[in-house]
């Protein structure tokens, strides 16, 4: 036990944490484990599970996938319980790719109107998957589309989010243009070159929320979802959080039952396969798209049919930071 304490050995956990606390999701899982036996049994109680059978069922699994990596389905949502969506769809769709190596993570987003074939169902937005067949249903999509193995799925909901950022004590985030909220009315203001905003759980949310007063859209939402997400990595190291058993466990035990997770998914095995990762070993990647045009009165996203399939593949063959290297306009 005297090692865990240990000062670099501390720094290079608060590292690896930090990056999983980026994940939002994960986060609760892996940083969890690396606290002590007692530390993850009181937390992972707290973890709500569903059984996603499209993850262990091998006809809807792609196969030739880079051995050694993981692909974990990132779900935000209105509704966090899966097994009662009730029309509910998923704001928040991204896949968080481990390399084979454990050294990187590309954290990917999919828009949430994304024209796609929905297994059974037809052509339509990926995120109505979750709202007819749940989280089942949008593991089946997500590999349909990708053709990636996914081999879990996390889900969070909005004021599930909240209390992740609260239990922070808020992020600091570079407004980039100026705004108003059409859900709470605030106003967002650009901030200069080199200054931030301070938010709290409910006024990054709404921030992370907004698209509609933005030319492209869910593009500028994703965007600023992923500010959001960087700003929770800086702001677990910046506090200590991640290198503080105590606050560790505290913030742990505040935002874990927000969380929903698979029970395939063993947070040992995530911290296991994150150890060497740190935060600066992230990139934020958006699926390569074609257009917004209507179809059946609904504004649609297209797929690019060229790049997506690229980087899905450079995906499948644990390649992403050269496809990347050649395809910076995706990144962001």
């Amino acid at each position: 036990m005297g090692t865990i304490y240990e000062a670099p050995a501390r720094r290079r956990r608060g590292r690896r944490i930090a990056l999983i606390a980026g994940l939002v999701l994960v986060v609760l899982l892996a940083g969890a484990a690396v606290g002590g036996w007692a530390y993850y049994h009181s937390v992972d109680s707290k973890l709500h599970r569903i059984s996603v059978a499209s993850l262990t069922d091998p006809q809807n699994s792609p196969q030739n996938i880079a051995a050694g990596t993981q692909n974990i389905l990132l779900l935000g949502s209105d509704s966090r319980n899966p097994d009662t969506t009730d029309g509910s769809r998923t704001d928040t769709i991204m896949v968080a790719h481990i390399s084979a190596d454990h050294r990187s993570v590309q954290l990917i987003s999919i828009p949430r109107d994304t024209y796609v074939d929905i297994p059974d169902h037809g052509k339509d937005k990926i995120n109505s998957a979750f709202a007819e067949g749940g989280a089942d249903l949008m593991v089946r999509t997500v590999q349909s589309f990708t053709g990636l193995r996914i081999d879990h799925v996390a889900l969070i909901d909005f004021s599930g989010f909240k209390e992740i950022v609260d239990a922070l004590g808020g992020i600091d985030i570079h407004v980039d243009q100026t705004f108003t909220s059409i859900h709470t009315q605030h106003e967002f203001v650009k901030n200069a070159d080199g200054q931030t905003t301070h938010m709290d759980g409910a006024t990054a949310l709404d921030y992370a929320r907004q698209r509609y007063q933005f030319t492209d859209g869910d593009f500028t939402r994703i965007a600023h979802q992923h500010q959001v997400i960087k700003a929770v990595m800086d702001k677990a190291v910046s506090t200590g959080t991640v290198t503080d058993l105590a606050k560790l466990h505290s913030f742990l035990s505040a935002t874990a039952s927000a969380v929903t997770v698979d029970d395939t998914l063993s947070p040992l095995d995530t911290a296991w396969a994150m150890r060497s990762i740190t935060s600066a070993d992230v990139t934020f990647v958006t699926n390569p798209s074609a257009g917004t045009p209507t179809i059946d009165g609904e504004s649609v996203v297209l797929s690019d049919e060229t790049k997506s399939p690229e980087l899905w593949q450079a995906v499948a063959n644990d390649t992403v930071p050269q496809w990347v290297a050649d395809n910076p306009t995706y990144v962001r």
